[in-house]
């Protein structure tokens, strides 16, 4: 692995896309027996998500349903502290059980407000299934039931993260140098 330089900034080997994987697999499993046989709604939050949620699903490998959603509450490499609705989900809540799947918890603000919005839609239960965790930068009161990984907190992009729109294409996972 190899620095990255994206918008100017700089970016350094961080976490293999192997790494990832064979963590987002481990939780893929434990979501899968702890599911069965109670229907879950899978809700992507996208954009981030999506490479995330494609490991898992083929990981889980069951029928349940999938939904996708999305939001936004950063700006460059810092949350806004406001959710902004992009995509709301089409699906029904009422009655369902919800896993909120998450490419990385920073802060906790948007799986927050999103557990919030969908137990006021109705859900009769919301879990949050996460990538990556950050635990030194979560200041909002919420469980993160389900993590792949923690990892210390600096900006990272890669494996579906991103800057600015920019890097979610990369395998591995880098972190801002400067």
């Amino acid at each position: 692995m190899k620095e990255v330089v994206l918008h100017g900034r700089t970016f350094e080997p961080y976490l293999t896309g192997e790494q990832v994987s064979a963590a987002v697999r481990e939780l893929g499993l434990r979501l899968k027996n702890d599911f069965k046989g109670r229907d879950p709604l899978f809700v992507c939050i996208m954009n981030g998500s999506f490479m995330f949620a494609s490991e898992l699903m083929y990981t889980i490998d069951e029928e349940w349903e999938v939904a996708f959603a999305r939001y936004k509450s950063y700006e460059g490499t810092q949350s806004t502290g406001r959710l902004k609705e992009l995509m709301p989900v089409t699906q029904e809540l009422k009655g369902r059980v919800v896993v909120i799947v998450e490419d990385l918890i920073d802060t906790g603000y948007t799986v927050y407000c999103l557990k919030k919005l969908f137990l006021e839609q109705g859900a009769a239960e919301v879990h949050i299934a996460a990538m990556l965790r950050k635990p030194e930068a979560v200041s909002c009161d919420v469980d993160t039931d389900y993590v792949a990984m923690d990892i210390e907190n600096k900006f990272i992009l890669g494996h579906g993260l991103d800057y600015d729109e920019y890097g979610r294409m990369y395998k591995d996972i880098y972190q801002l140098k400067d």
